[in-house]
C-alpha cells in the first residue's frame, strides 16, 4: 500500500475521531474515539516527516468539524517571462510566494501579503489560474488535508528584497526551474502555470 493512501486513511480516522470525541457522550464511545485519534496518529508517523509530539498537538486543538487548510500561490511573471520563485529556508528549496490562508483576509489579500512579505513586490490580483486538491497531486504525505489555490497577479511597484524564512528571491525561465519544495509545488504545477503564460484564455482548473 502506498503511502499517499496510508496518509488517506489516516486523515478518514483522525476526521472521524475527532467528531466522535466532539459529538459523543457516552463513556465507552468517548474511548473508542480517543483509541481511533491514536491509531491515526501512529499511522500518520509513519508516512509523514513530523514528530509524535506535532502530530499530537494538531489533535489536541478545539474540537470543531474538521475542514481542508487551504494554501495560496501567488502566480507572478516578468516582461521577460520568467516566473517568480522564493527559496524557503526551511527546506532549502523553491516555491512560489505564499502560504496558509490567514482569517480575516480574502484570497486575494493572502496573495498580496505573501508576495509583500516574501519577495518585497507589490502586486495586483488579477486572475483566479487554479484551485487544487492536494490529495489529487503527488506531494509528500503530510498531516493535514490541503487545498492549493493559485492567484496570477501583476507587479505594480517595489523591488526584491527577502523575508525572515526565505533564503533568496528569483526569476526563471520555464526550461531553468530550480529544485523546488516538493511539499508546496511540483514541476507539473509550474508547467501548468507557464501554460496560463502562453494561453491567457485558459480556463481555471478545479479539482
Amino acid at each position: 500500500m502506498s503511502a499517499t493512501k496510508i496518509s488517506d486513511y489516516a486523515k478518514r480516522l483522525k476526521a472521524m475521531a475527532h467528531l466522535g470525541l466532539t459529538y459523543a457522550k457516552d463513556e465507552y464511545d468517548l474511548e473508542r474515539y480517543h483509541e481511533l485519534e491514536q491509531i491515526s496518529m501512529e499511522m500518520m508517523q509513519l508516512i509523514a516527516d513530523e514528530p509524535l509530539q506535532r502530530i499530537s498537538d494538531y489533535f489536541s486543538l478545539k474540537k470543531e468539524y474538521i475542514t481542508p487548510k487551504t494554501d495560496i500561490r501567488a502566480v507572478i511573471f516578468n516582461a521577460e517571462k520568467q516566473i517568480l520563485l522564493v527559496k524557503e529556508k526551511g527546506d532549502g528549496k523553491w516555491s512560489l510566494p505564499g502560504g496558509w490562508a490567514d482569517v480575516g483576509f480574502s484570497p486575494k489579500e493572502i496573495a498580496v501579503k505573501e508576495a509583500l512579505e516574501e519577495t518585497g513586490f507589490r502586486v495586483k490580483p488579477t486572475k483566479l489560474l487554479a484551485v487544487l486538491d492536494k490529495r489529487c497531486h503527488p506531494h509528500p504525505p503530510q498531516a493535514d488535508y490541503v487545498y492549493k489555490i493559485f492567484i496570477q497577479c501583476e507587479i505594480i511597484s517595489g523591488e526584491k528584497t527577502q523575508a525572515f524564512d526565505i533564503l533568496d528571491v528569483a526569476f526563471f525561465d520555464e526550461n531553468n526551474i530550480p529544485e523546488l519544495s516538493a511539499d508546496r509545488i511540483l514541476p507539473s504545477q509550474i508547467k501548468l502555470m507557464f501554460e496560463y503564460l502562453s494561453n491567457p484564455n485558459k480556463e481555471a482548473i478545479i479539482d
